[in-house]
């Protein structure tokens, strides 16, 4: 009798699941937002984009499995200390506490790795962070997908080598690096001068400080040194000052890639006619011209209720926040299904991640077929697929479209350095290796 209790009690806490029926109990999902500060131009796009489809599944769907969800930002300028203290502010609000943070910040993600172990928070650092953090193993509460910065640093070195006839005509080449000074730029370096080794090409590495308005003298130096490639790795008005320097140069723009961090229209389009042809690393469409944008519209623009401009949706960060939000309602919508109830918090929302599958039918049933690759996590893998594509400017069209099928990763690269970094993590910070079977 006690038994068929039991199956009774569990039965009814999973029926709001089941039916669908609205729930008063509500998902808070903070937003770690920066609309002001020198990033900002960055940040707001990819703000709007996140919170536009959380609400749209709100106003559409009464939320997800009739949980409504909760969103709740907090302004961190791109400022680590103050993305720490919005972590600490959020982590235990409303009934679901947070069910998992976006820190769109390799610095403070490299802050809050150590807390979300504590206290059993997700984090959510997609295709940025701390690259090592692909390792379930060692990182169970940091989730890295769709790709790695190591990832796409070799995939940008395999683009290269296919527009020089193949792997073997990178040896002699010269390929330069800007990036950022800061943990988040820095984080390609290290596969970079792998490849070289193994390759026989020579790498620069040319450090842009915060927050970039002066690259001059990188500049006179690429001049100088006359690279074959530029990769760049900035963010913010660090990318549109050196698109317009690289203009100022004459530097071939078919020959200036960016990290996905540096291929928005805010990049390009200060710099006209002259960024015709620049590249980015890309992992999923431009353009508004999909069913989940058309439901945004109808269900949130129309009713006054978005967070920017109308003409702005599907530009490539209100894109990029958009695929972010529908892979964490997803891992959201997995964890519902694992545990049997709406009623769920971030431990839950890992195991939901963790076993988080998207693949092509789901992907046209989010109204996002064709919009980014399947992606498919596991205990161990927490970076899914690691592939990346390119991008490129059409400064008459004003426009970006990608001009390339998704590379695989050099993963004979990436995976001992993924070891290494990992295991290094783990005797620093006492972590014990977890099984996955």
């Amino acid at each position: 009798m006690r038994k068929l209790s039991r199956t009774i009690l569990a039965a009814l806490l999973a029926a709001p699941l089941m039916s669908g029926i609205a729930s008063a109990y509500e998902l808070v999902m903070p937003t770690l937002d920066y609309r002001t500060g020198p990033y900002a131009p960055n940040g707001i796009p990819f703000a709007n984009g996140y919170g536009d489809y959380l609400n749209m599944l709100n106003e559409r769907d009464g939320g997800i499995n009739g949980a409504r969800i909760s969103l709740v930002p907090c302004e961190t300028g791109y400022n680590t200390k103050k993305g720490v203290e919005c972590y600490e502010k959020l982590k235990g609000e409303g009934q679901s506490g947070a069910l998992v943070f976006q820190p769109l910040s390799t610095g403070i993600t490299y802050q809050l790795i150590p807390k979300a172990s504590v206290d059993e928070i997700p984090i959510f650092s997609m295709g940025y962070g701390r690259t090592s953090a692909a390792n379930g193993k060692i990182f169970p509460w940091v989730f890295n997908f769709p790709a790695t910065y190591w990832s796409q640093a070799t995939v940008f070195v395999q683009y290269i080598a296919e527009k020089e006839g193949g792997m073997d005509n990178l040896k002699g080449k010269k390929i330069a690096l800007v990036y950022h000074n800061s943990a988040y730029g820095k984080e390609p370096i290290r596969t970079l001068e792998k490849a070289a080794e193994k390759y026989g090409f020579e790498f620069m590495a040319m450090p842009v400080d915060h927050p970039g308005q002066e690259q001059k003298a990188t500049w006179l130096q690429i001049r100088r040194e006359k690279p074959d490639w530029v990769m760049m790795w900035g963010w913010g008005v660090m990318n549109q000052v050196a698109i317009k320097e690289a203009a100022s140069i004459r530097y071939p723009m078919d020959r200036f890639i960016g990290v996905w961090w540096s291929g928005s229209e805010n990049d390009v389009l200060p710099a006209g006619a002259a960024a015709d042809g620049y590249l980015s690393g890309a992992f999923h469409q431009p353009g508004d011209n999909f069913g989940a944008h058309d439901d945004i519209k109808k269900y949130v623009y129309d009713k006054g209720m978005g967070l920017g401009d109308r003409d702005r949706i599907g530009e490539v960060l209100y894109n990029r926040g958009l695929v972010a939000a529908m892979w964490t309602s997803e891992a959201i919508r997995k964890a519902m299904e694992i545990h049997g109830t709406n009623e769920i918090r971030g431990v839950h929302v890992r195991d939901g991640f963790e076993a988080l599958e998207v693949d092509e039918a789901r992907l046209k049933e989010l109204g996002l077929e064709g919009f980014t690759i399947p992606v498919s996590i596991t205990c161990e893998n927490h970076e899914g697929p690691g592939q990346v594509a390119l991008q490129q400017w059409d400064a008459k069209a004003k426009k970006w479209s990608l001009v390339s099928g998704f590379y695989e990763p050099l993963r004979d690269i990436t995976a001992p350095l993924i070891a290494e970094d990992s295991a290094q993590f783990a005797a620093e910070n006492n972590v014990t290796e977890r099984s996955c079977n």
